[in-house]
């Protein structure tokens, strides 16, 4: 699989892996990690879950503030809470992507362990106790340079976007404002200290449709790209690591401001 330029590339894996290993997914839960977790545990015997609270908003706003400045930041938790109200009217469109990739948002059938968050110190000793294989991130906080140390085998992402031109959030989104279709997607990757700039294992791009919103946009990359998930783990179990080189220009990205969302929604089409 070329990390490049494989695209469409959800799909059905009917048979478990010969590959043996534990493999811990650290995620803070919500339907497009479940797809992602569930294609997962439908290809590998041992699957753990570590769930993390949700970060709470103000602790957001507070560290986007000091970054971006306050406008901004109030701005992007506007979108933020548009979008979470918007996902009630994009049901059907949502349960099209889901069946047309054959992914499951269900809850996971898998163990659960419940942690504050993946830097507390009791969150590091669980994850040393399972005695991963391999480490998949998913939706959940970045690691702090002594949590990455602290885990003994390889860490993978998943990405809503293509690195290293999408880095952080809303790739697919800015994908589109940038009018660059050709890399609505997603990168499976190493992690490291930065924001999505670990070494690229493997990437997949999609079409939206013009039913697609900000709301969706993120589970068409998750259920479209079931595959390169998989890929990467089984290759991380395997030792078959094998990171590429994508030379292009590097930026990281975030949710946009709810006046940019709303601009851009009239004048382009684009939501």
């Amino acid at each position: 699989m070329d990390a490049a330029t494989q695209s469409n590339a959800g799909r059905h894996v009917p048979a478990k892996s010969a590959v043996g290993g534990r493999v811990v997914v650290v995620t803070a839960g919500g339907a497009n990690p479940n797809i992602i977790i569930n294609a997962l545990t439908a290809l590998f015997e041992d699957v753990v879950v570590l769930q993390e609270q949700p970060e709470s908003k103000a602790l957001f706003v507070r560290r986007r503030a000091r970054k971006l400045g306050w406008a901004k930041a109030l701005g992007q938790l506007a979108t933020m809470l548009i979008s979470r109200f918007g996902k009630r009217f994009t049901r059907r469109r949502a349960e099209e992507i889901l069946r047309q990739h054959g992914a499951s948002a269900d809850s996971p059938a898998v163990p659960i362990c419940p942690i504050r968050s993946i830097n507390d110190a009791h969150a590091i000793v669980r994850l040393t106790e399972l005695a991963p294989a391999v480490v998949f991130l998913v939706s959940c906080r970045m690691l702090k340079p002594e949590t990455l140390a602290a885990i003994p085998c390889p860490v993978l992402n998943f990405h809503a976007g293509i690195n290293p031109q999408y880095r952080g959030l809303m790739g697919g989104y800015w994908a589109l404002l940038s009018n660059d279709l050709e890399n609505f997607g997603a990168t499976v990757h190493l992690v490291d200290e930065g924001v999505d700039t670990g070494g690229i294992l493997y990437q997949s791009r999609q079409i939206p449709s013009r039913a697609d919103t900000m709301h969706t946009y993120p589970l068409l990359q998750t259920a479209a790209s079931t595959a390169i998930a998989i890929q990467a783990v089984e290759d991380a179990l395997a030792g078959n690591l094998r990171p590429v080189d994508v030379v292009a220009p590097s930026r990281q990205w975030y949710h946009p401001p709810v006046w940019t969302w709303v601009w851009n929604g009239f004048r382009r089409g684009i939501w």
